[in-house]
């Protein structure tokens, strides 16, 4: 019913102005629905940090199985969800904190392009406290991860050594 009082209305004050002032009238209008779509549908913090949790758990099977191409596109994928996280959520004050997952990841990467299980398992020990680091410093202390005990998808393969 407001939408209708406030087209209704929007017409009627087009008809009194020039094209010119209708068209910018229309253009806000479109903005400011748009807008608003667009802050239903974007993710926020806690939807990203579930999304990293599930690629640190994969990350982990990937590179203790030995499949580098995966344990890569992992670490990538994490990558991309803290950029975004960094890009949506700018006024949250936890994000000044993710940069320091920026070193570890790296050695994660490292290791991946050698192929070195043994250093593998210490950079991604180094990335897990550094995550639980991070949660600490922004007061999210409870919400600790580990290095998984289970795979996070009984549908994925991780060891593909065999192919």
């Amino acid at each position: 019913m407001r939408q209708a009082i406030f087209v209704a209305a929007t017409f009627f004050f087009l008809s009194c102005s020039s094209p010119e002032n209708a068209k910018q009238v229309v253009m806000q209008y479109e903005i400011d629905s748009l807008q608003k779509v667009l802050q239903n549908v974007k993710p926020g913090l806690g939807e990203l940090m579930l999304s990293i949790q599930i690629h640190h758990a994969k990350l982990w099977f990937a590179g203790k199985n030995r499949n580098w191409k995966l344990a890569n596109f992992e670490v990538d994928e994490i990558k991309e969800q803290i950029e975004k996280a960094m890009a949506i959520e700018t006024e949250r004050p936890e994000i000044k904190s993710l940069p320091m997952i920026n070193g570890p990841l790296d050695s994660v990467s490292n290791t991946i392009l050698k192929g070195d299980s043994t250093r593998f398992i210490s950079a991604y020990n180094l990335l897990t406290n550094t995550c639980n680091n991070c949660h600490k410093a922004v007061n999210f202390e409870f919400n600790e991860v580990q290095i998984p005990d289970s795979a996070p998808f009984s549908n994925q393969v991780f060891d593909n050594r065999n192919k």
